[in-house]
């Protein structure tokens, strides 16, 4: 049997917007340029992001605010899922798929009934795992949630990070939603919607025979 493990933001559901709104709240909140905020918090991991624009404030603090933020952005912003994205969730196979983010499940699932997108059974989030992407272990936690071994799995992603944590979990990682391939990916697609049917014919090759 072979597996689909999702990236969320930027893969299945466009959070751009929302995220820059965030982090731009964020930043007028302690008297900082949102835009300098933003293209830091875009390489790195919140308390990285904190360590780099607000040094000099209590990091938990920080993460606090963030987090009550985008607990707000769930309930209130305006979501979008990817063309595609539920018409391809719907045709694979249950219990054969599952979700891989660096947010957490309740807000996972709150933009999740935003979008109409069906949830599966396994979301492994930031909570789960003591390191999160670039390491390799959300993509083995989640594979041994489906009893997947790693090698049938076939990971979608569109950020560089995520791209080296399936790599390094010895997957075969699919780009999409970008103009430029990431480094690594075994293929690219320009969107979420071309590399669809490809992706459920690769679910439904029992021989394996479909292109990598």
């Amino acid at each position: 049997m072979k597996y689909v493990l999702f990236d969320v933001d930027g893969t299945l559901i466009d959070a751009v917007s929302n995220q820059r709104r965030v982090w731009g709240t964020w930043a007028q909140r302690y008297g900082l340029d949102p835009d300098e905020v933003y293209r830091v918090a875009l390489r790195t991991r919140p308390m990285e992001t904190f360590a780099q624009v607000a040094a000099d404030r209590d990091a938990g603090e920080c993460l606090a605010v963030l987090h009550e933020l985008e607990d707000d952005d769930v309930r209130t912003g305006v979501y979008t899922a990817f063309d595609g994205a539920s018409e391809l969730l719907r045709n694979l196979p249950w219990g054969a798929w599952a979700l891989v983010t660096s947010n957490y499940e309740h807000r996972v699932r709150g933009r999740f009934l935003r979008t109409g997108l069906p949830v599966p059974d396994v979301i492994v989030d930031a909570a789960a795992v003591e390191e999160g992407k670039p390491s390799p272990m959300p993509y083995l936690r989640a594979a041994a949630r489906l009893g997947a071994e790693p090698g049938h799995c076939l990971v979608i992603e569109d950020a560089p990070s995520g791209v080296r944590s399936g790599l390094r979990a010895g997957m075969t990682v699919w780009g999409v939603n970008a103009p430029d391939p990431v480094e690594g990916v075994h293929r690219h697609f320009l969107s979420l919607r071309e590399a669809a049917p490809h992706i459920l014919a690769r679910m439904s090759d029992p021989e394996g025979t479909a292109a990598v």
